[in-house]
Order: structure tokens, then C-alpha cells, then sequence
């Protein structure tokens, strides 16, 4: 039988579930579908948000040839067979789903197809497209970004399919409670929707079938799949992953990186986690710990599967066991506080370059002290602005080498900042 979220898919922008941004009355898309003046594009976001739909709205509305790949199960060879089949048909639209799977030469072999016209392209990734599409393509390409699903959203699906589906009508459906259901679901309207028709088909009712938290719970943990790279645990894994390194614990790390690899995840999606990683949560207690992820990172784009997973092993070992640091993290979270709270402050007169005389006249770099003819090649001068003058952004760690950190800051600023 065909899924629910298939029998209930939107088709037109007044029922898709969120996404305001791009389908509200006014929207740049939505303006765009209606004058059927449709560009190429990439429709970024988390799985589950619309992105298919909203590649389905636009072809029924336009009534434009469509045809569907995906990167999964899609080569070269079946992309020049589209464009051949595109070239007799105008108008033709090409939906390529998880269009970051696609390699340079794939997504190579779209660029004259999209130039010309042939197609109008619309790619669909849950990866940030500016790291995955390479720049030629993307540059033809309109990037629009969808949100995840909120609580609001995901209740009114669940209404929805509750009061529209047939197959669901007959089972005389109340929602007593939906927090497990969204929780699991992570804001995926795919999974959302799945779950609760395994919940409905597995409830043997004869009457009304009241969806409660703890019945939800006790058939997911029956049902669900332990891992599924398209969005089955796939937040949850990578979240037990990551505070396993932060939390020091190379065997915990090294098992959910298992799971991750066995479940068929994107080996480039791990290593740019731990690029991240390495600077939000060890800094500088070890700066060789983001040269290690960017090596990493860097080796497993020429590797690739399966070979990357030794490579994604040694590099999250090394950070698991490395000092751990947040301050370069809390820093720069407390800065923006600070713009946030004081806004764009002027930028002091001693510090601003005067390349032009009138610059010169008006006091620019005037009482500037270059650092390097100073004792020990450090003025004692003011680098911030007047209005946040002795605020303290950067606190080292309690680590020996962010406490080594800490003594030549404080040997140098005992009287500004409390070091």
C-alpha cells in the first residue's frame, strides 16, 4: 500500500506545512510559481521539510514535463538521458533528490543542460550545497533554504492526515497526546507521518484508538529501524557521537561512528563534524586537534568509502583523548552578545587607517602605538571601543596549556582584565 506521507503529499503551496518563507502569499517562490517563471534551484534544508513536494507543486502547477533521479541510484549515463528526452520536450523540469551525492563529474554533466535551458534544475540536499555543489553549477542555481518543521506545524500534519487519509478515517483517530510522537519524528514530516500510521496499524482497536505518549513509545521501540541515513536516528546518532569525543571516550566514539558507517552515512557529513568539533570544543587546549580534522576532512574527500572509516577512526580516537577546551567558542558567543547589546559601535580613531590626508586631519591613527617598539613588543593601549572598555570575551580553559595562555595574558593585562 502506498505510505501515508505519499497519500496525503501536498499539492499546492496552501497545504504544505510550513515554510512560510518561501510559500506564504508574496514569497519569492511562491510569486515565482505563479507567474510560471521558474529559475534553476537547490532546496537546502533537514529531511523531511518539503523539499520533493515543493519539486512536485511546481510541475503540477506549471504542468511541465517532470522527471525524477536520485543521486543515490543515478549516474552520468542516466543524467544524458534525461537531457536527450528534456531536449524534445520544453519546459522540462529534472528533480535530482540528495543532489550532494553527486561527484564534480555528475554534477558536471548538468552544467550545459542548465545553461542552455534545457532543464530547469531543481536539486534537493540536506548538506550545506556552498561545501557540496560545486561553484559552477551553484552559481547557476538559486539556493533557498527550508526550516525545520515546528511543533505547530507538525500537530496540523498529524490533524490533517488524521481527518484526510481514508485509510485513516476508518480507525476513528484521537490525539490524546503528540509530544512522543514529534520528539521521535526530530521534525521530519516523513517520519512524523510514518510513525503514526505503524502506530495506527498495530493498535488493535475495535473502536476509537486514542494515540497516547506512552503507546507511541512502546511501539516505536518495537518498530523503528536503528539506523537510517535519510532521518531514522540519524540526529540522535551523530549527537551521541560528537558528546561522546567531547565527553573523552574513544570506545564510545568509536561505536557510534560504527553505527553511522554501517548505516550507510555520508563518510564527508562525519568528517566536517569533527572539523567542527575540533574548534568548538578543544581549541586552543590543542590547536593540532583541528589540523588533525582538517587532514582528516581533506583525506577522506580523496578516499572515500570504505578506506575513509580508518581515517575517520584514527582522527576521532585522537580527538576523544585530546584536552578539551570551549573557550574560543564561548568567546565568540559572548562577542556577538555584546553587538548584540550594544550594536555597531565606532571603531576607536586610533585604530583606523588614514590612507588619505582628510583622514589624517580628522584624527585617524592619530596616537596609534605600533606594538613591535614597545617592551617586549606589547603597548598597553585600547583596542575596543570606549563603551565596552575592560569587558573580558576570552577566558582560557582550566588546561595546561590554556593556563599558560592565561599567565601571558594576565602578565600583560593585570590592570584591564581579571586573568
Amino acid at each position: 500500500m502506498t505510505p501515508l506521507a505519499e497519500r496525503i503529499r501536498p499539492r499546492n503551496l496552501d497545504e504544505l506545512a510550513g515554510q512560510q518563507h518561501l510559500a506564504g502569499k508574496g514569497s519569492i517562490l511562491r510569486t515565482s510559481i505563479e507567474q510560471g517563471k521558474i529559475h534553476s534551484m537547490i532546496l537546502w534544508g533537514p529531511p523531511g521539510t518539503g523539499k520533493t513536494t515543493i519539486a512536485n507543486i511546481i510541475a503540477h502547477t506549471l504542468n511541465a514535463p517532470f522527471f525524477t533521479l536520485s543521486a543515490i541510484s543515478s549516474g552520468v549515463k542516466e543524467v544524458r538521458e534525461v537531457i536527450e528526452e528534456a531536449k524534445t520536450k520544453p519546459g522540462s523540469i529534472l528533480f535530482i533528490d540528495e543532489i550532494h551525492r553527486f561527484n564534480k563529474g555528475q554534477q558536471d554533466a548538468l552544467l550545459g543542460a542548465v545553461e542552455k535551458g534545457t532543464v530547469t534544475l531543481i536539486g534537493a540536499t540536506t548538506e550545506n550545497p556552498s561545501f557540496e555543489v560545486n561553484s559552477a553549477l551553484l552559481s547557476r542555481c538559486q539556493v533557498y533554504v527550508l526550516k525545520a518543521l515546528d511543533e505547530k506545524d507538525l500537530i496540523q500534519l498529524l490533524q490533517t492526515a488524521i481527518k484526510k487519509d481514508e485509510q485513516l478515517k476508518k480507525k476513528n483517530i484521537q490525539l490524546k497526546e503528540t509530544a512522543a510522537l514529534i520528539n521521535i519524528s526530530g521534525g521530519d514530516a516523513r517520519k512524523l507521518l510514518n510513525l503514526l500510521e505503524i502506530v495506527s496499524d498495530t493498535s488493535l482497536v475495535s473502536d476509537t484508538l486514542m494515540i497516547t505518549d506512552e503507546l507511541v513509545m512502546d511501539i516505536a521501540q518495537k518498530k523503528i529501524a536503528l539506523y537510517d541515513k535519510s532521518g531514522e536516528q540519524h540526529y540522535d546518532i551523530i549527537s551521541a557521537f560528537i558528546k561522546s569525543i567531547r565527553g573523552s571516550d574513544p570506545n564510545a566514539a568509536v561505536y557510534w561512528l560504527a553505527r553511522m558507517i554501517e548505516g550507510g552515512e555520508d563518510v564527508k557529513f562525519i568528517a566536517r563534524r569533527l572539523v567542527i568539533l575540533a574548534s568548538e570544543d578543544i581549541g586552543n587546549a590543542n590547536p593540532t586537534a583541528l589540523v588533525m580534522a582538517n587532514a582528516a576532512f581533506e583525506a577522506v574527500n580523496k578516499i572515500g568509502y570504505p578506506e575513509s572509516s580508518l581515517i575517520l577512526s584514527q582522527c576521532a580516537i585522537y580527538l576523544a583523548a585530546s584536552a578539551k577546551s570551549n573557550a574560543a567558542t564561548t568567546a565568540i558567543g559572548a562577542a556577538f552578545s555584546a553587538i548584540k547589546q550594544y550594536g555597531d559601535l565606532p571603531v576607536p580613531l586610533h585604530l583606523r587607517n588614514a590612507p588619505t590626508k582628510l583622514m589624517k586631519d580628522l584624527g585617524y591613527k592619530k596616537g596609534y602605538e605600533y606594538s613591535h617598539d614597545y617592551d617586549k613588543n606589547f603597548s598597553p593601549q585600547e583596542y575596543l571601543p570606549k563603551e565596552i572598555s575592560g569587558n573580558k570575551y576570552y577566558d582560557p580553559g582550566k588546561n595546561a596549556r590554556e593556563e599558560e595562555l592565561r599567565k601571558f595574558l594576565k602578565s600583560l593585562w593585570k590592570d584591564k582584565y581579571n586573568y
